[in-house]
């Protein structure tokens, strides 16, 4: 009796906004042609070009691999033991998408945040070994180099090999759909 009651819908989750988007994704990738670097998912490029560098061989692992942190915020180093393959992709990436980037600017990109105990977090920036040294490795490669004006560019070889690899790499991901 009283107050009629009044019902409000429920709010929609997450799982439905994120099928929206996959559906208004899916929607435009309709007869889009993958060409570039820039039109293939980062973790699926990333995965790809780190599996096409192992399996090349041009790239050398040190010594040191197996036991450095990756950051001074880090505890132990990293459990994945092709963690220096998928760096190095994520990094050549990184060049492709926006050249003149340093070994500074890769610092503070996978840098992250110091835990202090009972103090504050602080940002604290990666090594800078790691990140000169995949750079150097790229540059003997022949994928990046120096820009004039600091930093690294990628190269033409480099574009057209990282280019070649997008494409592979959508095409096995479309396999995968089907």
């Amino acid at each position: 009796q009283g107050i009629p009651r009044l019902e409000i819908p429920a709010a929609p989750t997450r799982s439905s906004a994120a099928m929206s988007t996959n559906i208004y994704d899916a929607h435009f990738k309709e007869g889009h042609k993958v060409k570039t670097v820039k039109d293939v998912e980062a973790d699926k490029f990333i995965a790809a070009f780190a599996q096409h560098l192992k399996r090349q061989g041009r790239f050398e692992i040190p010594k040191w691999a197996d036991v450095v942190k990756t950051s001074r915020a880090k505890e132990l180093p990293p459990c994945n033991p092709d963690w220096l393959y998928v760096r190095t992709a994520s990094m050549v990436r990184k060049v492709y998408i926006r050249g003149g980037s340093g070994v500074g600017a890769f610092r503070k990109v996978y840098g992250g945040q110091q835990r202090r105990g009972t103090c504050t977090n602080v940002f604290c920036k990666s090594s800078g070994k790691i990140a000169r040294y995949i750079l150097q490795q790229l540059e003997e490669m022949g994928l990046v180099e120096q820009a004039e004006d600091g930093g690294r560019i990628i190269t033409k070889e480099g574009q057209r090999e990282l280019d070649t690899v997008a494409v592979q790499a959508a095409e096995v991901e479309e396999q995968e759909e089907d």
